[in-house]
């Protein structure tokens, strides 16, 4: 017996990311204190961070754990500052790169937006007031061998 082929969705990338925290208004300060965000909305047991298109859930958990690969790249138009803004804080770096556990344990890993494939359609990054920002030739060579370069 054949089996019958299927047609699947294609993934297209991320809509959100939901971060469990202890406590929201915390979790609103100590990402307030490294990014640039607006509000989208807050509730008792959650809070919603706007980035474009995009978002990120803080949820409400007691008891958050730690993990030591699970992890999200948070892509930034300029990380040159973010460094120096953990260590004001206290907060420790994770191996090379730029990592870090936010006071939950949740991991994240700041990641330039010029030097990545993944790509804002130009009318979302007007509307974030960052439509002035250019791709790397690294990265442009990368998404030229996937057919998504602009030309």
């Amino acid at each position: 017996m054949t089996k019958k082929a299927t047609k699947k969705a294609r993934a297209m990338g991320i809509n959100h990311v939901v971060l469990e925290v202890g406590d929201i208004e915390a979790a609103l300060e100590f990402y307030g204190q490294i990014f640039e965000f607006e509000l989208r909305g807050k509730g008792e047991t959650n809070a919603f961070i706007d980035l474009g298109d995009q978002f990120i859930q803080f949820s409400l958990n007691d008891v958050p754990a730690p993990d030591e690969k699970r992890h999200f790249g948070f892509v930034v138009d300029d990380r040159s500052t973010i460094r120096d803004t953990l260590e004001e804080m206290g907060v420790e770096m994770l191996e090379r790169g730029m990592n870090f556990r936010d006071p939950w344990g949740n991991r994240i890993e700041v990641v330039p937006y010029d030097d990545i494939q993944f790509t804002k359609a130009s009318n979302v990054l007007r509307g974030m007031g960052l439509s002035d920002i250019a791709k790397t030739e690294d990265a442009l060579e990368q998404l030229a061998k996937k057919g998504m370069a602009n030309n």
